[in-house]
C-alpha cells in the first residue's frame, strides 16, 4: 500500500505548506510544468519523486524527468504525462497509445484546472490535480492525495491551499 502526493504546474514555486500537506504520503508525483530544478530538489527532500516535463520546463527538468512516465505502482498500471487532454478529448500524440493499452490510471496537468473523472469508455480513472503554482488563471492552489493497494485507487481527496 502506498499513498500519493499528487502536485502539477507549480511554475518553480514551492509553497511552504507542501512539506505538511505530503507529510503522510510515501511518494510525490509531479505532472510537470515544474518551472525549475530548484522545485525538484525540495519535493525529493520530502519524499520519493517521480514526475514529467511540462511545456514551460527547460532543460534541466528535462534531463531529470521524461515527457510520458509509465509504470506499475502497487499493481495499478499508472500513465503521467502534462499534456494529456481529458476523457473523450485525449491529446493527439498520446490518443492512439491510450485507446489501444488503456492505464488503469492516467495522470496530466497543463490545464491548471483539477479534475477527477472516470473514463467508462476506457476503464480508467483520470486525474488532474489542477495547479499548485503561483502562475495562471487559478485563484485556489490544489494538490491531490490517494493511495494505491492492491491494485485499488482508493482515499482519493482534494486539497485546497492558498
Amino acid at each position: 500500500m502506498k499513498r500519493i502526493g499528487l502536485i502539477s504546474d507549480t511554475h518553480g514555486y514551492f509553497h511552504p505548506k507542501l512539506e505538511k500537506l505530503f507529510a503522510e504520503c510515501d511518494e510525490i508525483w509531479h505532472a510537470g510544468d515544474v518551472g525549475n530544478y530548484e522545485v525538484i530538489e525540495l519535493l525529493e527532500k520530502l519524499k520519493p519523486l517521480k514526475g514529467v516535463y511540462g511545456n514551460i520546463d527547460g532543460q534541466t527538468v528535462r534531463t531529470r524527468f521524461p515527457k510520458n512516465l509509465r509504470f506499475n505502482c502497487e499493481d495499478v498500471d499508472v500513465w503521467i504525462t502534462h499534456i494529456g487532454g481529458y476523457p473523450n478529448r485525449y491529446n493527439q500524440e498520446i490518443k492512439a497509445e491510450i485507446t489501444n493499452n488503456p492505464p488503469k490510471l492516467f495522470i496530466c496537468g497543463h490545464s491548471h484546472i483539477l479534475k477527477v473523472m472516470y473514463d467508462e469508455k476506457l476503464q480508467l480513472l483520470h486525474i488532474n490535480p489542477g495547479a499548485a503554482g503561483q502562475q495562471g488563471f487559478h485563484k485556489v492552489k490544489t494538490i491531490v492525495r490517494f493511495t494505491l493497494d492492491n491494485n485499488e485507487i482508493k482515499d482519493l481527496e482534494v486539497v485546497e491551499f492558498e
